[in-house]
C-alpha cells in the first residue's frame, strides 16, 4: 500500500509560510528587521527613478542567506528562487545577484547592520539571556580576496625612496658644478621634492630643446654630429629625472597607503600581510588579511570592529571607542587574555572608563610558577629597600638610583623609567648569567613604576573569586563565537575588498552566528506566544487546504481558482488544466482577521 501520489489532482498553493517549521530561522531574521525603527531605512528612499526593492527585505534575504552559508550573490539570488523560508521573506520577489551585492557593500547598509546588533541585544535583556555584567573581548584574522603575492612592504619602499634621494641629490649637484642648470630653491635641504624635481627637468629640457635647434640649423655634419654627441648626456638626464619624479609620486601614494603598517596589498590596499593561524602550505607565510575585534557575552556578538595592524594590544582602545560610540554603554568588567595587558590599556580602562579590567599581562601565568619565583637573577625577586632606594644583587651588591627616563611609542604613550645601576660588577661570579653589558660596565635595571603598580593590581583582581570566574568564563563565551563562524558557517575568507565592504560583510556573518544560535536555543525552550497564534492560523488555513482537496472536480471541467490577498490588495491566479469546459470558483481569503471564509461561491460553465 502506498500513500496518495497524483500529479494530476488539484492542489492549492497558499502561502509558503505554512510548510516553514514553528521555529524556523526565518522567523527570528523576520522579528529582527522588524524591529528596527523605520526611519532607519528613510536614506535608502529616492524619489525618481524605478521603485527600489524596500530594504527591510534585502535585509533579510541576506541575512537568511548568510545563515545558510552561502556568501555569494548569485547564491542567494538561487535561494529566492527554490527555498521555502527565502520565497517567504522575498514575498514572491526574486533580485538580481547584481542588485543583492549593491545593497551589500552599500555605505549606508553599515548603519542598518548597527542597528540590527542593537535591537538584538535589546531582546537578548529582555529574555535575561545576558547579564550584563561584563563583556569578552577577543580578536581573530580572516584571509582577505587578495593575491599573496601583490605585497608591498613599508622597508622597502623607505630603502628605494633612499637611493632615489641620494640619486638625484648628486645628479643635481653635478648638474651645478657643470653649470648645466641655474640652481634651485629646495624647501628641504636633504632632498628635492617633485616639484624641484620637475624644475629640473624643465631646465633639462631646455638644454636639449637648444640642442636639437642647434643640430637643425648647422649644415655642417661633423658639427651636428658633434653637437648629437654633447646632447645625448642631458637627454638621458633628462629621462632619468622624469622616471625618478613617476617614481617618488608612487613612493607617495604607498605611505599614503600605509600609514601606520608595515603592509598592504596591491588588490586589496587596506589589508595588511599577518601571520594566520591556518597555514595551509606549513611555511609561516604572511597573507593579506584583517584583524576581527568581537565583544560576546552569552556567545552572542554584541559588537564588532575590523583593524588593519595584525597585534590585539593596539586595536583595545579603539575598539571600546567604538562601542560606545555605536552600540552600548560599557560594563563593569572588561574581560580579555593577556595580548591585551599592556600599561596604556589598564590606564585607559581604569581611569578613563571607570571599569575594572579583568587582563592578564604577558608573563602573568609565567610569574606563578616556581621556577620564575626561585630565579636569583630576576630583579623582581631582588630585595630593595625603600630608605636608601636600592636593590640588591644576587652578588650582595647595591643597585642605587641613578636618573629618571622618559620613552615615547608611536602612539604617543610616554612611559617614565627609574634606572638603577650596579656599584661595581667586577669580579662577580655570576657576571655570565646576570648581564650582558660589556666587561667594564656595570648592570643597569629600568623600573617603571606606574607599570609594576598596574600589574600589582592586576594580580590582586585576577586573585579575587569573582573576576577569577569571569576570566575563566572567557575561554567559553568568545572562541566559540569564532568557531562557529569559521567551522559551522564556513566564513574564512572575505568575498568583497575595501575595508567598508569588509564590516558589512563581516557584519553579516556575525548576525547570522547570533541568530542560528538564538534560533537553537528558542527551539529547544517552550514557545512563544506569538508563534502560538501562528500555528493556530495555519490549522485554519490547514482545514480549509483539505477541505478543497476533497472536492470533486469531473474530469471534463477546468478550474480556476482565484484567491484575493485583501491585506495586500493583491490577486494570484492558478490554473490546472483537467479538461474542455471550465468551472469558475472564486474564494476571498481575508488575512486581517487571520480567518478563512466563503464570500462567494460560482459556477460558470464555459463552451470552448
Amino acid at each position: 500500500m502506498f500513500k496518495d501520489y497524483n500529479m494530476n489532482q488539484l492542489v492549492l498553493p497558499l502561502d509558503v509560510e505554512i510548510k516553514l517549521q514553528e521555529h524556523d530561522i526565518a522567523f527570528s531574521i523576520h522579528q529582527l528587521v522588524e524591529s528596527i525603527p523605520t526611519e532607519a531605512f528613510a536614506p535608502f528612499l529616492q524619489q525618481t527613478g524605478c521603485p527600489a526593492y524596500h530594504p527591510r527585505m534585502m535585509l533579510k534575504l541576506i541575512l537568511c542567506g548568510y545563515t545558510q552559508s552561502a556568501f555569494s550573490g548569485r547564491r542567494i539570488e538561487d535561494l529566492t528562487k527554490d527555498s521555502l523560508r527565502m520565497m517567504w521573506l522575498a514575498q514572491g520577489y526574486q533580485p538580481s545577484y547584481r542588485t543583492i551585492n549593491r545593497f551589500r557593500v552599500h555605505p549606508l547598509t553599515k548603519e542598518l547592520l548597527r542597528q540590527c546588533f542593537v535591537q538584538f541585544r535589546c531582546q537578548l535583556v529582555k529574555e535575561d539571556l545576558i547579564a550584563q555584567e561584563a563583556i569578552f573581548i577577543d580578536g581573530t584574522k580572516i584571509e582577505a580576496t587578495a593575491n599573496k603575492f601583490t605585497f608591498v612592504w613599508k622597508r622597502s619602499i623607505e630603502k628605494y625612496e633612499a637611493s632615489l634621494v641620494e640619486k638625484s641629490n648628486q645628479l643635481y649637484e653635478e648638474l651645478l658644478q657643470q653649470q648645466i642648470i641655474p640652481a634651485i630653491e629646495q624647501e628641504v635641504e636633504t632632498q628635492l621634492s617633485i616639484t624641484e624635481l620637475k624644475q629640473v627637468a624643465e631646465k633639462l629640457e631646455e638644454v636639449v630643446a637648444d640642442y636639437t635647434e642647434r643640430i637643425e640649423q648647422s649644415e655642417k655634419a661633423q658639427e651636428r654630429k658633434q653637437l648629437r654627441s654633447e646632447r645625448k648626456t642631458p637627454k638621458q638626464q633628462w629621462k632619468q629625472v622624469n622616471e625618478w619624479i613617476t617614481r617618488k609620486q608612487k613612493y607617495e601614494r604607498d605611505f599614503a597607503i600605509f600609514g601606520k603598517r608595515n603592509s598592504y596589498a596591491k588588490t586589496d590596499p587596506d589589508a595588511t600581510f599577518m601571520r594566520m593561524k591556518d597555514d595551509y602550505m606549513q611555511n609561516g607565510q604572511l597573507k593579506a588579511g584583517y584583524n576581527l575585534q568581537i565583544a560576546t557575552e552569552g556567545q552572542y556578538t554584541l559588537a564588532y570592529g575590523i583593524y588593519a595592524n595584525p597585534t590585539d594590544t593596539k586595536t583595545l582602545i579603539p575598539f571600546l571607542d567604538e562601542i560606545e560610540r555605536r552600540y552600548f554603554q560599557l560594563p563593569q568588567h572588561i574581560v580579555a587574555d593577556a595580548g591585551y595587558g599592556s600599561e596604556p590599556n589598564y590606564e585607559d580602562v581604569r581611569n578613563n572608563r571607570k571599569c575594572e579590567p579583568v587582563i592578564p599581562y604577558t608573563h602573568y601565568r609565567k610569574e606563578q610558577s616556581k621556577k620564575y619565583q626561585q630565579d636569583p637573577f630576576r630583579t623582581s625577586n631582588w630585595m630593595y629597600d625603600e630608605e636608601l632606594d636600592t636593590y640588591i644583587c644576587p652578588y650582595q651588591q647595591k643597585v642605587t638610583f641613578r636618573y629618571e627616563s622618559t620613552q615615547e611609542d608611536k602612539e604617543g604613550f610616554q612611559r617614565t623609567f627609574r634606572i638603577y645601576e650596579c656599584e661595581d660588577c667586577t669580579g662577580c661570579p655570576f657576571r655570565e648569567k646576570c648581564t650582558k653589558a660589556q666587561e667594564g660596565k656595570s648592570r643597569k635595571i629600568k623600573v617603571n613604576e606606574n607599570w609594576e603598580q598596574q600589574k600589582a593590581y592586576v594580580r590582586t583582581k585576577l586573585s579575587e573569586a569573582k573576576a577569577g570566574t569571569l576570566y575563566r568564563q572567557r575561554k567559553v563565551d568568545v572562541e566559540p563565537v569564532f568557531g562557529c563562524l569559521k567551522a559551522n558557517l564556513g566564513f574564512t575568507r572575505f568575498s568583497v575588498r575595501g575595508q567598508s565592504k569588509v564590516e558589512n560583510e563581516i557584519g553579516f556573518a556575525l548576525m547570522a552566528v547570533n541568530l542560528r544560535k538564538y534560533r537553537w536555543k528558542r527551539k529547544s525552550s517552550s514557545s512563544s506566544s506569538f508563534h502560538t497564534s501562528k500555528n493556530r492560523n495555519h490549522l485554519m488555513r490547514f482545514r480549509f487546504f483539505v477541505w478543497t482537496r476533497t472536492i470533486y472536480v469531473p474530469a471534463s471541467l477546468y478550474v480556476v481558482v482565484r484567491i484575493n490577498h485583501i491585506a495586500t490588495l493583491r490577486t494570484e491566479f492558478w490554473y490546472c488544466p483537467i479538461g474542455l469546459p471550465a468551472t469558475f470558483i472564486t474564494f476571498n481569503i481575508c488575512r486581517l482577521c487571520c480567518a478563512t471564509f466563503f464570500t462567494k461561491l460560482t459556477f460558470i460553465l464555459c463552451a470552448t
